[in-house]
């Protein structure tokens, strides 16, 4: 009997898992509507470059690097993709408070109070989406309007089983109140 069981959770946990890594996060539609802000998460490639993109199409008014390195200024982010200095100048600000995806929320949650915004594009790695989602979700409430525009990215495998893992063990957390 507990044998049973055992192999069924484990069937039930892999085929979690292939569902998971098949149905990663998704890009904007390009013509998802416009929202106030865009809240991009740093920790993966491409993010930061993309939501300047995002910006200078004119997508977001202003955009959050949330999880911003303390030492970063936005002088080292306009080297970083050339050409985006005038824009992130004017409508790109720095958060440095968050350390994980449960502070980037609450980080992005401060600021978009304070800016007064009721829209926003989340902007992270496809892999790390459904997380970012989750926690911006359990944070944000129905008071926002919620734009979903996942990086396309190739990850490992590895990534997408640690990734699996924490959003598995941070919902499982949720249940049992941790």
């Amino acid at each position: 009997m507990i044998w049973r069981l055992g192999s069924a959770l484990l069937l039930l946990y892999a085929l979690g898992f292939v569902l998971f890594a098949v149905t990663l996060g998704p890009p904007a539609a390009s013509d998802a509507a416009r929202t106030e802000a865009g809240i991009v998460l740093t920790g993966g490639d491409r993010r930061i470059e993309h939501a300047l993109g995002v910006l200078k199409a004119g997508k977001v008014k202003r955009l959050l690097v949330a999880g911003a390195d303390p030492s970063v200024a936005k002088q080292d982010i306009a080297r970083l993709v050339p050409g985006s200095g005038r824009w992130i100048r004017c409508c790109v600000d720095l958060g440095s408070e968050s350390v994980d995806t449960r502070s980037n929320a609450a980080e992005a949650e401060r600021w978009l109070q304070a800016k007064g915004y009721k829209s926003y594009r989340l902007i992270t790695s496809d892999w790390h989406m459904r997380r970012a989602r989750f926690e911006f979700d359990r944070e944000m409430g129905d008071e926002r309007t919620m734009v979903v525009d996942a990086v396309r990215s190739e990850p490992r495998l590895m990534t997408i089983f640690k990734e699996y893992n924490k959003y598995l063990f941070r919902r499982l957390g949720l249940m049992v109140g941790l």
